[in-house]
């Protein structure tokens, strides 16, 4: 199925329905939520999934697992998608938060031929193992760490959001104390209570989570300054410290090449 929307289909008696869907770049989808569980899956640019209580930041050729009944919010940057909507009661093992996952070749290319189906494929046969193997694939998925809590309180919420929308090397703990009206002991004492880690930690994490995006249109150097890096070199290490991969491994040159 393609560019069909959910509500059309979601009343069949399927337990996983394979939507591919076409987005104009810088698209966002506002806040909604699905009966269904959500396979999402970006063949192409990169998702940004904001929750409640966490961001989370999906490379291309990677997915998001987005529980069923979760408010979320989507921006799409240069992304075309596959999803699966599936069934709560078919997946028990699906995760409680969203998770960003891998898709190895065997993944996409099962997600590739499921979006071809009709809204009421075949159960039995080709058409119907696929979608069964789909679900042994994604439940032997790893979570990846592509993701930042947002503390419940609005005060923190709202700073953390902004931090997001517009990451800033030069803000010290002692800024955001001064904007809660708070010490900053007092203030990184409730911050770690709420995220499990300190503001300064949290804020590098987010400058980083804000690189992959940039990564799609200038290369490693450029991205390491407009962050705040002393050195392009002093950005890979933190990059790969944090996520287990260089960052040119999301450079529009590599994903390129990898495609070939």
């Amino acid at each position: 199925m393609k560019n069909i929307p959910l509500d059309d289909v979601d009343h069949l008696d399927r337990a996983v329905l394979p939507i591919g869907t076409d987005y104009p770049a810088g698209h966002v989808l506002e806040w909604h939520r699905h009966r269904r569980a959500q396979f999402l899956y970006g063949a192409t640019g990169v998702m940004v999934v904001d929750t409640a209580d966490g961001t989370w930041t999906v490379p291309p050729e990677r997915a998001v697992l987005i529980p069923a009944a979760t408010p979320h919010r989507v921006r799409m940057l240069g992304v075309s998608t596959c999803s699966l909507y599936v069934e709560p009661g078919a997946v028990p093992w699906w995760p409680a938060r969203c998770t960003v996952v891998d898709v190895p070749p065997l993944l996409r290319e099962l997600l590739l031929a499921a979006v071809g189906f009709e809204p009421e494929y075949s159960l039995s046969g080709r058409e119907g193992a696929i979608a069964t193997l789909l679900l042994h694939e994604i439940a032997a998925r790893s979570p990846l760490p592509f993701h930042v809590g947002i503390p419940a309180s609005g005060d923190l919420a709202a700073l953390c959001r902004e931090y997001l929308a517009a990451p800033d090397a030069t803000v010290t703990n002692t800024d955001w104390a001064a904007r809660t009206a708070l010490s900053e002991r007092a203030f990184t004492r409730r911050f770690r209570v709420e995220t499990g880690e300190s503001p300064a930690v949290w804020r590098s994490r987010a400058r980083l989570l804000a690189a992959v995006p940039l990564l799609r249109t200038a290369p490693v150097s450029a991205v390491s300054g407009r962050l705040g890096y002393a050195s392009p070199a002093a950005f890979t290490a933190a990059f790969t410290r944090s996520f287990g991969m260089p960052p040119s491994r999301f450079t529009t040159e590599r994903l390129a090449a990898g495609r070939g």
